[in-house]
């Protein structure tokens, strides 16, 4: 087919080129679209390699008697182990990839749930394992250690299984976990089909009455409009939306709760939360702490709603005035080549050894640049233990795209090294550390951007960013934080967790973090139903504390240089080593004592003194 595109009727470039919009995947050249050759050539080749791996269960189970009988046979099990993990990894990226791509689609939807039921499949038939490993003597272990070359190297593996002893089952208990697994998984699948494959959205009219597409990836530029009646129009169509399927989304949520609730009490944990991060090695004082620091200073927030309800001349600030840029710059729209450019001289201070794996990563395809129907919304980067990372992007050509380029490189990029360093055992690196890497790169590009203005107004622009990178990671992911332990709490409690009780809650979060310089509405109340983070399982937490340490970390190299880089590049390197705080404390931040939230606060409420001085 003819390649062809649909023009974007407002979204040119500061050279005059247009940043297209494809209405098929087949239209978008080769160079825009990942290549997944390397998982495997072929439709065929998954196919052929997914039916082979269907004798992993069996296998599996032929180990059942042997695994722990001797040193030299835990040590064969663990290797087998790992490749059978490598396997299944990389049928489950390909079949995923596939599926993301066009959501629409039913056989990759298919291929992709063949996976899941190998890999549920796989837990079910290895759920023997841990038991049997911590049922070990210590004092046998030992000997084994010390009497069988290679084993020591899953030392570490070995003493986290036998940590979580009081939280494991016996081995038949622990099989029904395994197929109960599939099914934890469903809310957040069907979630996804409700939000990408099935919803849509009105279009959004502006003042002059033209009419804008709104799509999950258009959404956020249209609320940074200048023209408020747009903003106003799109916020409606989106939360709108989401207000007629709010019974559906809060079932799904509900079922998405009780399924943690469900397994915390079977694994004798005292909430989902503790059940979802003590196997991570952080303790639950660190997700406490977290909201608390953002609790002691949330008046800076307030301070910064209210500088932006003035720079905008308005009596009250709406949900739709919350993105639009406060100072007035060029209009700048990003080609994708500009924005690799640009991501390539932010990471410049990391070094050659980094930058050179990013050029690599733009010469090799391993970015999906453009959204087309059907496609995954969002933006994300997947890995697996072997592989090479590929990202998922929905690139609009907007500042925040270029951001969103260069956090989704930062997860990549310590995939790769975490790859590259690590045995198959130890390259996945911890949750609480997977938005280090990638926020870390937003900082650098937003120093890059200080640091190379020579213009007020485009310094004030950019610290007007840094503000809303602050707003919308560390306070929003907070926010999204508390909703999801306090929402959890209640389901635990046997207390509603319906729509209205949601939306109640929901609500009531905003008002407090955003202040009096905000008027509230009963469409906000229902934006929990379009956040898909809920069905991850306490992840957005890691946003926020990610977000504090990653502040540290970037000024840290800016100011000393090489040593802190080294130092960084070691913490990238690291996969899960270590515990995500020694990880961290080796790079040169303390997570643990919580100075580091504070710290990034403390730099917000700078920048928003900055930016109320310049207005």
């Amino acid at each position: 087919m003819a390649e062809e595109a649909k023009d974007s009727t407002d979204n040119k470039g500061a050279a005059g080129e247009k940043v297209v919009t494809y209405e098929s995947r087949d239209q978008v050249p080769e160079r825009y679209r990942w290549d997944l050759s390397d998982l495997f050539a072929s439709d065929e080749d998954f196919e052929r390699a997914l039916d082979e791996a269907g004798s992993l269960v069996a296998e599996y189970a032929g180990w059942r008697e042997k695994a722990t009988a001797t040193g030299a046979d835990l040590l064969a099990y663990l290797r087998f182990d790992d490749d059978a993990t490598i396997r299944v990894q990389r049928l489950w990226n390909y079949a995923s990839r596939r599926a993301d791509e066009d959501t629409r689609v039913s056989r990759y939807q298919d291929l992709n749930s063949r996976v899941t039921s190998l890999a549920t499949g796989r837990a079910a038939a290895s759920s023997w394992f841990e038991p049997a490993v911590q049922a070990l003597d210590g004092d046998h272990l030992e000997e084994w250690y010390a009497s069988t070359p290679g084993l020591g190297l899953y030392r570490l593996a070995l003493d986290r299984i036998r940590a979580l002893a009081a939280h494991t089952l016996a081995p038949e208990q622990e099989a029904i976990l395994a197929q109960a697994q599939e099914l934890m998984e469903q809310p957040g699948k069907a979630f996804t089909m409700l939000n990408d494959a099935d919803l849509s959205f009105p279009d959004a009219t502006d003042a002059d009455g033209r009419r804008h597409a709104v799509t999950h990836g258009s959404y956020v530029p249209l609320e940074m409009s200048p023209d408020r009646a747009l903003r106003e129009s799109a916020y409606h169509s989106v939360y709108g939306t989401y207000r007629s399927v709010r019974n559906t989304c809060a079932a799904l949520l509900a079922s998405q709760m009780r399924h943690l609730a469900f397994f915390s009490n079977a694994r004798h944990y005292a909430s989902s939360l503790e059940a979802s991060l003590t196997p991570t090695e952080v303790p639950v004082e660190v997700y406490a702490s977290l909201i608390d620091s953002v609790h002691r200073n949330i008046e800076s927030l307030h301070h910064y709603t209210e500088v932006r309800r003035r720079a905008l001349g308005l009596d009250a600030l709406r949900y739709w005035d919350l993105y639009v840029p406060i100072v007035k710059a060029p209009e700048r729209r990003y080609t994708f080549e500009e924005a690799c450019d640009l991501m390539l001289k932010a990471l410049a201070p990391l070094g050659e050894k980094y930058v050179s794996v990013v050029r690599r990563a733009l010469s090799e395809r391993w970015i999906d640049v453009y959204e087309t129907p059907g496609k995954m919304s969002g933006a994300y980067s997947a890995d697996g233990h072997g592989m090479r990372p590929v990202i998922l992007l929905n690139f609009q050509g907007t500042l925040d795209d270029v951001f969103t380029l260069v956090h989704e490189m930062g997860h990549s990029m310590q995939t790769w090294l975490s790859n590259e360093t690590q045995p198959p055992r130890y390259q996945e690196y911890p949750m609480f550390v997977a938005e280090v890497a990638s926020t870390t790169n937003e900082c650098l590009l937003i120093r890059y951007l200080l640091d190379h203005t020579t213009d007020d107004a485009e310094r004030l622009f950019l610290v007007n960013h840094f503000c809303e990178m602050f707003r919308g990671t560390l306070f929003r992911q907070t926010m999204f934080a508390e909703f999801e332990r306090d929402a959890n709490a209640a389901c635990a409690a046997g207390e509603g967790v319906g729509a209205d009780a949601l939306c109640t809650r929901y609500r009531a979060l905003n008002d407090l973090y955003y202040g009096d310089a905000v008027q509230s509405d009963d469409e906000i109340a229902h934006e929990w139903a379009r956040i898909p983070h809920f069905y991850y399982d306490y992840y957005v937490y890691v946003y926020a504390t990610s977000f504090a340490a990653a502040v540290a970390l970037s000024e840290r190299m800016l100011r000393e240089g090489e040593p802190a880089v080294a130092d960084y590049l070691g913490f990238l390197s690291g996969g899960c080593s270590k515990t995500p705080i020694e990880l961290l404390r080796g790079a040169g931040v303390d997570m643990a004592s919580g100075e580091a939230v504070d710290a990034a606060l403390a730099r917000f409420a700078e920048l928003v003194d900055e930016l109320d001085r310049g207005i």
